[in-house]
This record gives C-alpha cells, sequence and structure tokens, in this order.
C-alpha cells in the first residue's frame, strides 16, 4: 500500500509505510491549507480523506512544557516600554519553547472587556467535549464571539453552558479558579450592542481603581492561553484536569484565534506572514491583547494591557505592538 498526502494541490509525501500505526510529518505553509490523504493499494484501489481548513505553522512552534525564568535584558527594555504608556499598563512575555521571558506590573487587576471570551470558549468545549461541527448553531456562536467579538454571541454562549448568563460567568470563574487562574472574575455576561473597537515574576506596580464588573491580569491572561497551547499537545492543567478539553478542542480553538478580526494591535509591526492567535478586548478606559506569535523557532507569548481613566486610544496599540516586536528580537535568540 502506499500512501499520498497532499497539502492543497501540491504532494508533500509518498511512501510505502509498514504494517499497523504510522505517521508522517510534512512542512505547512503558514496559511489555511487543505490536507488530502490518499490510501492506494496494489491492484490501484484507492480511498482519500480530506482535513480542512488547517492552519499551518512552523514546526517549531509545537506544543512543549518549559519552565518560566526571568531574561534580565528582556525585562529592562519591557520596563522602559511600560513605564513610557500614559496611563496604567501591564505586560508578561515569554518565549514558549525555552521558557525565557519577563512581565511588568503583571498581577495588577484590569477591567477584563472581551479579553475573557477566551475562557467562555474554554468552558462551551469543555461543556461540548469536542470541537463543534462546522455548521451547527455552537460554531456559529464561536466564530462570531471570538472572531467578531460579538457580545450576543458571548451570552448566547454562557446561557448555552449554564443556563443563564449569570450561571455561566459563574461556571467561566469556577473553572478558571481551578486551574489556578484567581485574579479572574466574569462577573455576568455583555452589554449587547457596544463596539469592538524563579519563575518569571509577576507584581503589582500600580493597578486601576475601576469599580465592579469583568477583571483579570496579565499574568492570568497569558497563563489561560499558554495552557490552550499546552492542551493542544495533550499537557497543562486544562488537559490534566478536564479530560474534556480535548487535544482537537484546543487546536480547534487556536485555529479560531488565527482568525481573530483585530489588527493593528500585538500584531501591528509583526509581517503579514506570520500567523498570531490572539484575542484582544477593549472598552472606552482599558484597551488589551493577548496572544501568542508563531515562529520558525518557537511560539512567543505577549500580553498587554492598558488603562486610562481619561480613554485609551492609538497609544495602547502602539505599546502592544513595541513589547510585541522587542519580544521577539530578544526571545529569538
Amino acid at each position: 500500500m502506499r500512501v499520498v498526502v497532499r497539502v492543497g494541490h501540491r504532494v508533500r509525501a509518498s511512501r510505502r509505510p509498514r504494517a499497523g500505526r504510522f505517521s508522517f510529518h510534512v512542512r505547512l505553509p503558514a496559511q489555511d491549507v487543505s490536507i488530502r490523504v490518499t490510501a492506494v493499494d496494489a491492484r490501484g484501489h484507492g480511498a482519500s480523506t480530506v482535513v480542512a481548513p488547517v492552519a499551518g505553522l512552523p514546526a517549531g512552534a509545537a506544543p512543549r512544557f518549559a519552565w518560566g525564568r526571568r531574561d534580565g535584558r528582556l525585562t529592562r527594555s519591557l520596563t522602559r516600554l511600560v513605564r513610557r504608556f500614559p496611563g496604567t499598563a501591564a505586560a508578561y512575555v515569554e518565549n514558549l519553547a525555552t521558557g525565557s521571558g519577563a512581565s511588568w506590573n503583571a498581577r495588577a487587576r484590569f477591567p477584563a472587556a472581551s479579553t475573557v471570551k477566551l475562557a467562555i470558549a474554554v468552558q462551551v468545549l469543555r461543556s461540548l467535549g469536542h470541537a463543534p461541527a462546522a455548521g451547527t448553531r455552537v460554531a456559529g456562536l464561536m466564530d462570531a464571539m471570538l472572531i467578531h467579538s460579538d457580545n450576543v454571541a458571548a451570552n448566547e454562549l454562557l446561557t448555552y453552558v449554564g443556563g443563564s448568563t449569570g450561571v455561566g460567568a459563574a461556571l467561566v470563574t469556577e473553572m478558571l479558579h481551578e486551574v489556578g487562574l484567581v485574579d479572574t472574575e466574569m462577573f455576568g455576561g455583555y452589554i449587547p450592542g457596544t463596539k469592538r473597537p524563579p519563575g518569571i515574576p509577576a507584581l503589582v506596580t500600580s493597578e486601576p481603581s475601576f469599580g465592579l464588573g469583568k477583571y483579570t491580569t496579565a499574568w492570568d491572561l497569558a497563563r489561560l492561553l499558554r495552557y490552550v497551547y499546552l492542551a493542544a499537545g495533550g499537557n497543562g492543567p486544562l488537559a490534566t484536569r478536564f479530560a474534556s478539553f480535548t487535544p482537537a478542542a484546543a487546536r480547534y480553538l487556536l485555529f479560531e484565534l488565527t482568525h481573530v478580526d483585530e489588527p493593528g494591535r500585538i500584531t501591528r509591526f509583526l509581517g503579514s506572514r506570520m500567523r498570531v492567535a490572539h484575542k484582544a478586548g477593549w472598552i472606552s478606559t482599558a484597551r488589551h491583547d493577548n496572544g501568542i506569535v508563531f515562529t520558525r523557532r518557537g511560539a512567543i507569548l505577549v500580553t498587554v494591557m492598558t488603562w486610562n481613566p481619561a480613554g485609551v486610544g492609538v497609544a495602547s496599540d502602539v505599546l502592544a505592538g513595541r513589547v510585541t516586536r522587542t519580544a521577539l528580537r530578544l526571545l529569538r535568540r
């Protein structure tokens, strides 16, 4: 028997595997592709299956665990960048392949805005036990919530997992606390119609005062996304604590995040060929982004949060872009 693997219209592998289980490793372009696997027997009879769409990522970005460690040079550069922001800011960056990273004000609580929609998605996938089938109501809501940051879709998904937005939000918060993310609170649903617009130390330098509402920290956001990344390889707290959050579900979630319609933040100074999985969020006084930049040498996690009682704007996006650019320059060494 011969097995042929095509990526798009190109043959990327063709071989006669040994009897029993076998695996193929093929390089994928940094774009969405379809993969067709065809098996042909000695008589020329064949059968094929197609997997699509697949987000191509560099081999060096494959999920792996590494203990976090402070990078002194990056810490100094990050501190200079964040201190210049006209308001309160926080940042956390880490090379997920090596563990090297830095943070500033990462345990300070900020209004969460749409960033915690990532946590809603995790809870939905836990409830399903698998990725939603294409064309289903849940799949459509997940697309709307994650890619377009739709508040109505987020509320419907909270109701889906809990029967109401309040109960759904409580379940999301409970899930986060169970994996150690105790500085995040969902606090009910979203207001329909609002616009979208020794390890590494994580401390509080300054913290905004914003009253009641959803809150989170750069530390919690970064770890949640890191846990999703690890779960894609069957590792990390989300995979070990919640059997229903499968590696396939985690990979589906990362795929969704590579299509988020929130340009110009951590992606501001990146080339168009670089893949990024991220979830941003903003309100009038706060603007954040939380993502993983996939490079040939590994995956770089970047979380940037900003707040100003007088309002935030382009300065927040520029800070996120500069933090990402600095992290890539220093962590890809």
